[in-house]
Formats: structure tokens, C-alpha cells, sequence
């Protein structure tokens, strides 16, 4: 299960810039059922607004969705989420309040702990989320992506709401609040040219501290920038993705042998 973050819609998991850069494709190709769909209030579900669905609401929404499209297409066993930026935030709350047992692991790119601005700055330059300066910003450099890829047109982009007012600047408290509840693995990813979060050796190790029960690892993507999976380093980061949920279902069998499991 992939999903995206503000901004966007579910067509970030499917980039077709360039050949080989859809974690979609990728996956179905690999043998796995991957499934991308819009968060709440993106899509099907635009008529609920994102100003009244917390974090908190749309991973509980999220946890049900799973239980819905498992029945629908016959799929058992648990699986792995892939959160980018707000929708990995979505990720971890989801995992955080998991009590069914529906998930393997977590894994995802571009949030982290702590920002790499000043929120409340940057907010108070106008409307309900920080306004970064330049496209550079959140990006990184233009050549780190397909020609075509930051074209309007071409863009996966969902016009709304991103965040309900106020979380951001509370994640790093939501985080910690909720981090020793997370019981699954995590892989955690950032571009090494992601202007949005502070990814010093201080601030990685800062991260990973949280996830006191769980493995946890964190990772720089070079050549990437925040939207990794628009981008030419997405299939060495997809290729990554799909080798973390291999060894969460080693982690899975008993005494580390051949898995009979589904793969969603």
C-alpha cells in the first residue's frame, strides 16, 4: 500500500516520465499486488475535506480501507505501507495505532523529525502551510528529474487543502508521543538533496533514538531530491522498497525459512 503525500494524488506511485520509475509497474512486476490509493479527501473522496481530517483521521480511515480491499480481492496476510512526506506521516500514525496486526513493516521517504526551516516563519508568510522559497527547496535541482517532470501538466498534483492547519508545526511532538508505539519495522529514506527536513548525522541519530522496540534504519538517497519517486533515483530507491519488504517477511517466518505468503 503506497501512499502519497500534500499536493499530490496517488499518480506519484505510477511516474511515467521516463521508463522504469514506477513503483507501480515495478512491483507488478515483481509478483507483488500493489495497490496506491488517494488519501482521504484526495480523488473519490474530495468531497471530505482535508481541513477537517487530522493525521490521525485519515490513518484510521486508511487501517479500515486495508481490511476492505484485502476482502475485495482475496488478499491474507499482512503488508507494507510506503509513505512520501505527509503521507508517511500518515504511515507511522497508522502503524502507531495498528491493533489488528495488518502490517509488516513501514517504509517511505522524505519526513522526518525535525524541519529544516521554521515552521511558524515560514506559515506566517501566508496561508495554512509554510510557503518555501524557491521550487529548489523541495525539489533539489531540476536535473534530478525527467525533463517533462515538473510541468504542470504532467504533475500528479491534487488542488485542496494539504495538511489540517496546525499539524505541521506539532509533528515533532506528535512524533515523539507516538514513536514507542510503533511495533513493526521501518525503513526511512531522505534525497540527499531534500531541503525540507535536517538530516545531519546529529538529527539521523536523533530519529532513529524514537523507534525504541523496532528496526529501524535510515538511509540518503543520492541524487534524489524530496519527491524521490518522480525522479532518476527512483528505481534504485523502489529496488530498495521492495528489498526491505523481502526481509520483512523473512523476519515474518518462523526460523527464517521460505515464506507461503501472499504478496500485496
Amino acid at each position: 500500500m503506497a501512499i502519497h503525500g500534500a499536493g499530490m494524488h496517488a499518480g506519484y506511485f505510477d511516474a511515467q516520465n521516463a521508463p522504469g520509475l514506477s513503483l507501480l509497474n515495478l512491483a507488478s512486476s515483481a509478483g507483488y499486488l500493489a495497490w496506491a490509493p488517494d488519501r482521504p479527501g484526495v480523488g473519490s473522496s474530495a468531497e471530505l475535506s482535508e481541513r477537517s481530517l487530522s493525521t490521525t483521521d485519515q490513518a484510521e480511515i486508511l487501517l479500515e480501507a486495508i481490511d476492505t480491499f484485502r476482502q475485495a480481492n482475496g488478499v491474507g496476510g499482512r503488508l507494507l505501507l510506503v509513505g512520501h512526506s505527509y503521507g508517511l506521516k500518515v504511515g507511522w500514525t497508522m502503524a502507531a495505532l495498528d491493533t489488528m496486526d495488518r502490517l509488516l513493516g513501514v517504509d517511505g521517504s522524505g519526513a522526518g523529525l525535525n524541519y529544516a526551516f521554521d515552521w511558524h516563519e515560514r506559515q506566517a508568510q501566508g496561508g495554512g502551510r509554510p510557503r518555501l522559497s524557491a521550487r529548489v527547496d523541495v525539489w533539489g535541482p531540476e536535473d534530478l528529474y525527467p525533463p517533462a517532470t515538473l510541468r504542470r501538466d504532467q504533475l500528479p498534483l491534487h488542488k485542496g487543502p494539504a495538511v489540517k492547519d496546525g499539524e505541521g508545526a506539532t509533528w515533532p511532538s506528535d512524533l515523539r508521543a507516538m514513536a514507542h508505539r510503533i511495533r513493526v519495522p521501518l525503513r526511512i529514506t531522505f534525497g540527499q538533496h531534500d531541503g525540507i527536513w535536517l538530516t545531519d548525522e546529529d538529527e539521523l541519530v536523533k530519529l532513529r533514538s524514537l523507534f525504541t522496540h523496532i528496526p529501524c534504519s535510515v538511509d540518503i538517497e543520492p541524487q534524489g531530491g524530496h519527491n524521490l519517486s518522480l525522479g532518476w533515483a527512483a528505481r534504485a530507491y523502489h529496488l530498495k522498497v521492495l528489498s526491505f519488504l523481502e526481509t520483512c517477511l523473512l523476519l515474518e517466518a518462523p526460523g527464517g525459512g521460505p515464506v507461503e505468503h501472499t504478496k500485496s
